[in-house]
């Protein structure tokens, strides 16, 4: 099986995103992100890509859509989730970086999970799948509290074989 690594942030009641914006303000955890990203793939949904409104440097996206005219400049376009990380093929660790619909079907693919799970419940429109930990194993955890006081914590699950 091809390696596939989820990377989110989530709050403890799963909220991913309100209004195609993150719902907290943690510029640790983007710093994260952007250091086990770079060099990579990262794969995305259409929205998560509108969202995001430029190309992340140092990285080849790989958007995935249901609409077979959407075209973006400098892009790999797909239209499922499996044909995406037949395009990321030669790197060794391709990431899923969302959204919520692919995070459904990414957590039946992947082999590792990237989690900032952010302290306290917070309002939102998405959400994060449940995970059935008894399939993954908590390989690293890290509790942090963030310059502006946030309280966080990074979790790396690897899936059990």
């Amino acid at each position: 099986m091809k390696a596939l690594s989820l990377i989110v942030a989530f709050a403890k009641n799963r909220v991913i995103g309100i209004n195609n914006t993150l719902p907290w303000h943690l510029p640790e955890d983007l710093k994260r992100f952007r250091a086990l990203t770079m060099g990579h793939h990262i794969i995305m949904g259409r929205k998560t890509y509108e969202s995001l409104g430029r190309l992340l440097p140092e990285r080849t996206t790989v958007i995935v859509t249901r609409n077979k005219s959407y075209k973006v400049e400098d892009v790999l376009i797909a239209y499922t989730l499996e044909s995406a990380l037949m395009l990321c093929s030669g790197d060794a660790e391709p990431f899923l970086i969302g959204g919520a619909e692919l995070y459904k079907d990414g957590l039946k693919l992947a082999n590792k999970l990237y989690i900032t799970e952010v302290q306290g419940a917070y309002e939102g429109d998405v959400f994060f799948p449940e995970i059935h930990l008894g399939e993954w194993q908590l390989n690293d955890k890290q509790d942090h509290v963030s310059m502006s006081g946030l309280e966080y914590s990074d979790l790396i699950y690897l899936k059990k074989t």
